[in-house]
């Protein structure tokens, strides 16, 4: 394995087309049981339906609040600190609902791949 370290660099930002700014935090295939990024919503704005084929996610809220939405369940809100986990195969989004960003980690297991990301 490469570094134990990976650093944050918040210059690696990128739009990803579910409609939120991604970082990769760590995602290799030196670490294949674990992918994590940093996620990042604006105000008022919505990620796309989306699910990953047998990949569970887990969301850990670190900055602002937003509704979640998982499979046919009602919109929960979540704020910092909370985590949300999500099951392989079923549908997700998340919008924002605060003045600021919404930010949070999502962390995949196994490491995301992106031929497993599926637009519902």
């Amino acid at each position: 394995m490469n570094s134990p370290i990976k650093k944050f660099d918040e210059n690696k930002e990128y739009y990803f087309q579910e409609g939120c700014y991604i970082v990769e935090v760590s995602n290799s295939e030196e670490d294949p049981d674990v992918s994590i990024v940093r996620a990042r919503v604006e105000p008022s704005q919505s990620t796309r339906w989306h699910h990953l084929v047998d990949t569970t996610e887990r969301y850990v809220v670190l900055e602002g609040t937003g509704l979640v939405e998982i499979g046919d369940g009602e919109a929960t809100e979540v704020m910092v600190g909370d985590v949300v986990i999500i099951p392989s195969n079923t549908r997700q989004r998340i919008t924002n609902t605060g003045n600021g960003d919404l930010k949070f980690l999502a962390i995949c297991t196994p490491r995301f791949d992106p031929s497993n990301y599926r637009q519902d």
